[in-house]
Order: C-alpha cells, then structure tokens, then sequence
C-alpha cells in the first residue's frame, strides 16, 4: 500500500474512531462500576479534554497501520499495535501522573483494564480501517 493522503486520512480517521471508542468504553467501565467491581477505583469523567486526548492519539497511534505487516489480519494487527501505546501508559504515563508504576496504586487489575481498552482501541480501529479501504 502506498502512503498516499487519502491513505493517511482514512488511518487518522480510524485511528480517531477507535479512539474515542477506547475514550467511551473506559469512561463508561468507570461510571457502570466495571472498573471498581473489578478491583480498581479508574473512574474518568467525560469531558472534551478526556475524549480529545484519546480522538487525536488514537489517530495518531494508527500510522502504525503503515508498518509493512501484511500478511496478518487486521484484528491481529489491530491488536499488535495497540500493544505499544499501552506500554507507554503504563510505564510512562502513569507514573507521571503518581498513579504509581503500571498503575498499581490504582489496583493490581488496572494494568489488565488498560490492556483490556486498549485492545477495544486496537480492534476498532482495525475493523474500520479494513471497512474504509475495502468500500
């Protein structure tokens, strides 16, 4: 495939979809009590700055799709690639924000529940980026 701007368009725009549905599905895991039956007190508010951050990362984080990883499916690579900002949240940017390595100040079970979105993200995104360049 060759990286051209409609290309790029359409990964950022899947990108974004899986990320505001990464957003959603964690916002509402915490508002449902998901997150804190589970063993972790992760309850994020819905605000624009919440779902912009994960809308443009999303997008962001779906160059990957560029990867010349062809020959798996795209729920494998959607997958695969979701691995990578997951271990930047966790061994980054949790302990920045004092919610401790991996995020174990929050629950043993958070490192699994950011796995677990990030995955949704991952997926999602995969599942329209196949849809887009198949229509």
């Amino acid at each position: 495939m060759t990286i051209t701007l409609k290309n790029l368009s359409l990964t950022f725009a899947a990108g974004a979809l899986g990320g505001l549905l990464k957003g959603l599905t964690s916002w509402l895991f915490g508002t449902l009590g998901l997150n804190a039956l589970l063993g972790s007190p992760f309850a994020p508010a819905l605000t624009p700055l919440w779902l912009y951050q994960h809308v443009v990362w999303g997008g962001l984080w779906a160059f990957l799709f560029f990867l010349p990883l062809k020959k798996l499916p795209y729920v494998s690579l959607g997958i695969i690639y979701s691995l990578p900002q997951t271990l930047i949240t966790l061994l980054i940017l949790m302990p920045v924000m004092g919610r401790g390595m991996l995020g174990l100040r929050l629950g043993h079970v958070t490192p699994v529940l950011v796995l677990f979105f990030g995955f949704v993200w991952g997926i999602a995104t995969a599942l329209w980026l196949k849809w887009s360049r198949e229509s």
